[in-house]
């Protein structure tokens, strides 16, 4: 989880995560991690910068193959 996604919007400084959409968050990844659990697999879940979290957990693991990620996609709108 990076803490960024829980500050405010660049406009209006309005929340990017409110109480609802952190809850479902939460019970989606509680989930995933249980059902990759009956599946004989785990889920890494960490708070942090992912390009901080990602460097050290490559380090921990320390024969990863492939990351894979998606980033954020911030569109500009003008009218």
């Amino acid at each position: 989880f990076d803490p960024r996604h829980y500050l405010g919007t660049h406009c209006y400084s309005l929340p990017k995560t409110g109480p609802h959409r952190l809850r479902f968050l939460l019970e989606s990844v509680k989930d995933l991690r249980e059902t990759l659990k009956k599946k004989g697999s785990t889920l890494v879940v960490r708070k942090g910068k992912p390009e901080d979290v990602v460097h050290d957990l490559i380090t921990q693991l320390g024969s990863v193959i492939a990351v894979v990620f998606h980033e954020e996609v911030r569109e500009i709108l003008q009218w």
